[in-house]
């Protein structure tokens, strides 16, 4: 049996746990054993049968923990197996042919497809079963049939679908060696003549049928106990195995493109759909997969936005001594947790009951939203999160009416004698604390949970929006564990569902907007995780060498019995009401289609699918109802329903529905001007009826949505411009122009052009005059322009982007032939063959051997266009850098193409010609295991791809693994490759290097587990075990040093730091150590010990503030954000000079379709003012002059502009911001920079926030993340907190070459200067280097 199974989670006295993780599957051995082996499995039937009972008995007793086994229970088995068992009489047969010819090649066919139904036909005899064939097979042989061969030495994997899978696995189960479950098994009472949809039995009804009670009919598996467990995770996984096979022989050849570009096709007379459009990956569909949560978490904040935030939270856990389970029990040996479905079908029953209750009956008063998802606790019971909206009439405004509904008290034994002994047994927490301090929730000798709460005599809230509930010091206590436990540790509960239900059941109240993400996580969690790799194998044994994007969902996660059984029921894991349907929209002629590559062209175009969308079918319902006509789109659900089968939408005659838009990016122009009408315009007929206001029909929905006031007048952005000219060039100007544009900051940009031109042709005409390659002549104004909009282009282009991507915008006429033909091309051939071969004789003599050995492989690849992977492992000062520097210009010296990007905008800048691999792949920024990078087949991106001769990727480690499966889908997708054996089937056949160092920082995986982080790095991918990993060991710095004693320091703190990123210090190190840093690194003043950093880190600061050199290599550095804010602020307040305060204008985006209500009373400014996220700028920003600060966007990745560059404050402006790079490769460069519209990509609040801003932070200090890529000659690590993450504490202490340049500053719990940290390293990251 394949994955593996979790022993310890049954440590301790509670009951046993079958839980199950990696992906199941089922192998056989061979019918002998190797020479000297003791027979095992399958083998105890042939081999020494006549110490059979013997060498079972030994087999058993090597794993068991207990006494040894009965020996006759051995031999009554083995007589019964014997006698009825035709699976054991088939091993019996081969046994008795090979005591007669034990030469022989004997192979034992156990056959798949049987003539007979085995549950029609009486049971299958051992020639029906199984067959002895001597000699080759493999002409006969069905696709699913086993064959066990006489001494191969490896084992075959067994396909679920063949009959004997289970009964093979299980003999004790199936004594009769009956099949299991076999494909084409006919629904009862349904004949082939009946027009039904579904006349086969699936797998899942198969075991739902067998594991039923039935009325005076015994069920041997029903009463297996703990194989019983291990059967329904069996049966579960092989469910699940079955349905991902079905998506992987489906998703092949499916295509996607808009049904304007296959028109176009068409009318060229293309009838190839094989070229046409993106290889579409299937979304995970089945239940728990990545994109199965994100589209429930999003439904759930649809709700959201309908209703406002949940007024109540209740959890409820699963009671296995329900009087229920008890009574049915009762006369049976066996006990609850041997009966996990039995559990999961009462706590179904009674989380039916409980949303009728307050639904329908009430309970809480009227109701107009509930949530649940179903969770499984790590010993497998279910659980459900629940989150209730209350309507406007029944909310708690007042903590007098939440002491009403929920209480945290104990009750009086004496008042209520049975509420006292249900709190007593379902809702003491722990006891922890000094009273246990061995409870599990216990982490450093404080609850996690942080029990006991405090003594309160009213309920009241916290600043965040979380209940502090009433527990009065003088009230009844309770005897448990030893002790008397009073209110502090009780779970606040509701008394009416304690007693209905008698289980745990947690009610919490919750009020404020703050409290939002924290309730929302439970919906968007996933199952538990865990970090292993399988090799997958095909059917005769063969390690597969094709990818298999789908099997993330199934590898790393554990299956517990009741969770099998909950999924084989078919029970829902998430539940909404009202439900939410999911509204697609689409501009004119481009609807999404998706196809195969073998379909007709006429018959896609003529589908019905395409015929009539859901987003056309919704206009013209509004020319057929007039009930239509006063609905938006996302209201319309509300009224009517969508069937599918016909196509159509009808009147709603039952039930509730809200309706949800799928969101789009502002970059996206015309489609997201269509998403923000879509939530105003009522009743449209056609698209021109969207367009139009006041009976005005505008030429672009941008233009309705300018008319409708629904944009900004840009005006700000006109005077930012104006202002800036003042200081600036034309150059610069132009610059700021086209940031403007690629940060879609623009509502028109066609009406800033119109104000400005004249601004941002400054220069223009000089440079013509004084340029010797045109002719000195007059210009006119059209000319004028048009020269200013070519200058723009261009700057556009190089950052992946056009003036026609704007559509208002007028385009330059030109003949330049960098803009005519495939720019992406030329600027990577732009370069001086020339130079370049200069460039590469002077790196390469400066190579040592090992990275000559590095690039020799490598090019040889290149040379030979094999193909191939590498990865190129080396920590800092390995000299990876020079070594993607050497192979960049030994490739460009001979007019090919080389691709290096990086994982972050600064290492982007340390590479020649480097960009970002998010921009230059078109990676999506929200990335799941079946995304593509955003290109089609044709376009100058894939044209690029096809020239290119190698790519590198520096950083790599610190990238989620699904952004190089991304790349991998797509590159074979564009290049035309096919799945195959060979290194070509990986990223179409080109050349890639990986770079980096999985010592550092991992991908960052929001409240994600060590498991879910260890699981999203590059070396769990698929792509990993064709990857080369080549080791740079060398470290060039030792051969900078001035004298002996330079070096030797070098190599001792080199030596130091790669004990830490290791894990070697601290003693054991598989997850957190402490570790003891020592005496010279450290901040001892206990004074004032931050002075003392600040001191170190910047000296003489008021001195020399003004130096941008100054700031260039210097930082502080933290774990977290709150603590960089800190830092931030307090030194920002030291340095001289005026502060000058910017306030962002905060908004919910116009595209999203949050009632008005909603908008105006809950997500009030003041609520949108106080939001924070990381990444995204604060609402009130405080700058000086000469202050250090950070990008936190992408600006202008060609001038060094990228997130994470530091700048210098030069002036500040009302409207713009005046700054000098002092970081990366451009120090010195000058630019302007604008406020602009920023979203934060967190999903933890339940609409998308539009913030204007300045796109740069104060960087006196940065976290230890922000700060990877960069290097420093003085760094001060301030640890208020402890490092949380792999890699945290590796990469700060390495931003210096030296020790000198490095002092921490640790701070222990009570904020006492301390020696001691907290190291993390994922060990299990390293197992695969």
């Amino acid at each position: 049996m394949g994955g593996k199974v979790d022993r310890s989670i049954n440590k301790g006295g509670a009951p046993f746990v079958f839980r199950l993780s990696g992906q199941n599957y089922h192998s056989i051995g061979t019918l002998l054993p190797k020479e000297g082996k003791p027979p095992t499995f399958s083998q105890l039937y042939i081999y020494d049968t006549e110490n059979e009972v013997t060498n079972r008995q030994q087999a058993i007793e090597s794993s068991a923990t207990s006494e040894a086994i009965d020996i006759q229970i051995i031999e009554e088995l083995k007589s019964m197996l014997d006698r009825d068992n035709v699976l054991v009489k088939s091993y019996r047969m081969a046994r008795d042919h090979l005591s007669q010819n034990p030469n022989c090649n004997l192979k034992l066919r156990i056959i798949s497809n049987r003539a007979k139904d085995a549950r029609t036909y009486n049971l299958p005899t051992a020639s029906e079963v199984a067959v002895l064939i001597v000699g080759d097979i493999s002409n006969l042989l069905d696709h699913r049939d086993i064959v066990v061969t006489s001494t191969s030495g490896s084992l075959q994997r067994i396909s679920e679908l063949h009959p004997s899978y289970l009964p093979l696995q299980y003999p004790l189960l199936f004594p009769y060696g009956d099949d299991g479950y076999m494909i084409n098994i006919p629904h009862r009472g349904v004949t082939s003549l009946q027009n039904t949809t579904k006349k086969k039995c699936s797998m899942r009804e198969f075991f739902s049928f067998r594991i039923q009670d039935r009325l005076n009919e015994f069920s041997l598996i029903l009463n297996s106990r703990r194989l019983y467990q291990q059967f329904l995770v069996d049966a579960y996984t092989m469910i699940e195995s079955e349905r991902l096979n079905f998506i992987r022989g489906k998703q092949s050849n499916l295509r996607s493109e808009t049904l304007e570009v296959i028109k176009n096709a068409k009318s060229e007379g293309q009838t190839d759909m094989s070229s046409t459009g993106q290889r579409v990956v299937l979304p995970s569909s089945f239940t728990g997969g990545a994109r199965f949560m994100m589209q429930n978490f999003l439904d759930a904040m649809a709700l959201c936005k309908w209703y406002g935030y949940p007024d109540l939270f209740i959890t409820i856990t699963c009671n296995p001594r329900w009087p229920e389970v008890i009574r049915v029990l009762f006369d049976k040996t066996i006990k609850p947790e041997d009966r996990p479905d039995f559990l999961c079908r009462i706590f179904k029953m009674k989380l039916d009951s409980l949303i009728k209750d307050i639904k329908e009956k009430s309970l809480f008063g009227k109701i107009q939203a509930v949530v649940y998802t179903i969770e499984f606790q790590k010993r497998g019971l279910p659980h459900a999160h629940i989150c209730v909206f209350m309507h406007p009439d029944s909310k708690l405004p007042t903590p007098d009416h939440i002491d009403r509904v929920i209480s945290a008290e104990i009750p009086d034994p004496r008042e209520d004698p049975e509420l006292y002994l249900l709190v007593r047994e379902f809702m003491i927490h722990g006891p922890c604390g000094d009273i246990n301090k061995k409870s599990p929730c216990m982490v450093k000798d404080k609850c996690s949970k942080n029990f006991p709460k405090k003594f309160r005599e009213r309920t009241s809230t916290d600043a965040d929006g979380f209940p502090l509930y009433r527990r009065r010091r003088d009230g009844p206590t309770i005897f448990k564990c030893g002790s008397d436990i009073d209110t502090r540790f009780v779970v606040p509960y509701n008394k009416y569902l304690l007693k209905r239900y008698q289980a745990h059941i947690n009610v919490e109240w919750c009020n404020k907007g703050n409290a939002i993400k924290y309730l929302f996580k439970y919906i968007n969690k996933g199952p538990d995780r865990t970090t292993l790799k399988f090799q997958p194998y095909d059917e005769n044994d063969q390690p597969l060498k094709s990818i298999d994007e789908i099997k993330l969902y199934y590898d790393c996660r554990y299956v517990s019995a009741c969770e099998a059984s909950w999924r084989i029921y078919a029970f829902d894991v998430h539940h909404r009401y009202p439900s939410v349907i999911r509204l697609p929209f689409h501009m004119p002629g481009q609807q999404n289609v998706i196809f195969g590559e073998e379909d007709d062209i006429d018959d896609v175009i003529e589908s019905a699918s395409v015929s009539s969308s859901m987003f056309e079918s919704w206009m013209k319902c509004n020319e057929v109802y007039p009930q239509a006509k006063n609905l938006t789109y996302v209201q319309f659900p509300s009224k009517f329903v969508w069937h599918g089968k016909d196509r159509c939408w009808k009147p709603r005659k039952q039930g509730v529905a809200i309706g949800r838009i799928h969101s789009v990016s502002p970059a996206l122009g015309e489609a997201y001007f269509l998403r923000v009408l879509l939530n105003k315009v009522k009743g449209p007929t056609r698209f021109e009826h969207i367009r139009t206001v006041n009976g005005h029909e505008h030429g672009t929905f941008r233009d309705a949505c300018y008319a409708l006031g629904l944009l900004d007048d840009d005006n700000e952005y006109v005077d930012a411009i104006k202002e800036a000219s003042h200081h600036g060039t034309g150059h610069f100007l132009r610059n700021l122009f086209a940031t403007m544009l690629v940060c879609s900051a623009l509502s028109r940009p066609d009406h800033v052009w119109n104000q400005c031109w004249k601004t941002l042709s400054d220069g223009i005409v000089y440079q013509r005059q004084h340029n010797p390659n045109t002719e000195a002549s007059s210009i006119n104004e059209d000319e004028l322009k048009n020269l200013t909009l070519l200058e723009i282009e261009k700057i556009l282009i190089l950052n992946n982007s056009s003036l026609n991507n704007f559509d208002s915008m007028p385009y330059p006429q030109y003949d330049d032939l960098l803009l005519s033909e495939n720019v992406l091309i030329n600027e990577e051939r732009s370069y001086d063959k020339d130079i370049m071969a200069k460039e590469f004789e002077d790196l390469f003599v400066k190579l040592t051997e090992e990275q000559k050995n590095i690039y020799n492989q490598i090019m040889t690849a290149v040379h030979n266009k094999e193909g191939g992977v590498f990865f190129i492992y080396g920590y800092g000062g390995t000299g990876k850098t020079f070594l993607w520097n050497t192979l960049s210009a030994s490739i460009r010296s001979k007019g090919k193409i080389v691709l290096n990007v990086a994982s972050s905008g600064i290492a982007s800048l340390l590479l020649p010609g480097g960009r970002t691999a998010h921009s230059r792949f078109r990676i999506p920024i929200n990335i799941t295991e079946d995304s593509i990078c955003r290109m089609k087949p044709n376009s100058d991106a894939a044209k690029l791809f096809k020239e290119t001769s190698l790519i590198i990727w520096d950083e790599a480690p610190m990238t989620n693994k699904h952004c190089f499966e991304a790349l991998d889908r797509s590159l074979n997708d564009l290049l035309g490759k096919k799945k195959s054996s060979d290194n070509q089937s990986f990223f179409g056949g080109k050349v890639v290097v990986f770079g980096g160092d999985f010592r550092q920082i991992l991908p960052v995986i929001p409240g994600g587990t060590d498991e879910d982080i260890v699981n999203s790095a590059l070396c769990s991918s698929y792509i990993w075990s064709r990857c080369k990993v080549l080791n740079l060991t060398r470290n060039m710095r030792l051969t900078t040093g001035d004298n002996l004693t330079d070096l030797d320091s070098i190599r001792e703190f080199a030596e130091w730091l790669l004990q830490l990123g290791e894990g070697r210090l601290g003693g054991e190190n598989d997850g957190h150590a402490d570790i003891q840093i020592p005496d010279d690194l450290l901040i001892k003043d206990c004074a004032n010990p931050f002075q003392e950093l600040i001191d170190f880190v910047y000296p003489h600061m008021i001195e020399n503030f003004k130096d941008p050199y100054y700031w260039k290599e210097r930082a502080i550095l933290a774990p977290t954000n709150e603590i960089v804010y800190e830092i931030n602020n307090s030194l920002l307040s030291i340095i001289p000079g005026e502060e000058h305060e910017y306030l962002s204008s905060d908004s919910i985006c116009r595209s999203d379709d949050v009632e008005e209500n909603a908008a105006t009373n809950i997500y009030s400014p003041d609520f949108l003012n106080g939001l924070q996220f990381s990444g995204l700028p604060s609402h009130r920003l405080i700058l000086k002059i000469g202050a250090p600060v950070m990008l936190l966007r992408n600006l202008d990745q060609k001038n060094g502009l990228c997130n994470g560059t530091r700048l210098q404050i030069v002036a500040l402006g009302k409207r713009i911001i005046e700054a000098e790079v002092i970081s990366g490769s451009n120090v010195g460069f000058r630019t302007f920079i604008p406020r602009i519209a920023m979203s934060p990509s967190d999903k933890s609040i339940p609409f998308k926030l539009n913030r204007r801003q300045f796109p740069i932070s104060v960087c006196f200090g940065m976290t230890v993340n922000k700060s990877q890529g960069q290097s420093l000659s003085r760094v001060g690590l301030y640890l208020k907190n402890p490092c949380f993450s792999h890699g945290q504490l590796y990469v700060a202490l390495s931003r210096v070459k030296s020790r000198d340049g490095l002092k921490l500053l640790i701070l222990d719990e009570d904020g006492k200067v301390t020696n001691k940290t907290s190291n993390v390293v994922y060990k299990s990251v390293f197992s695969s280097l």
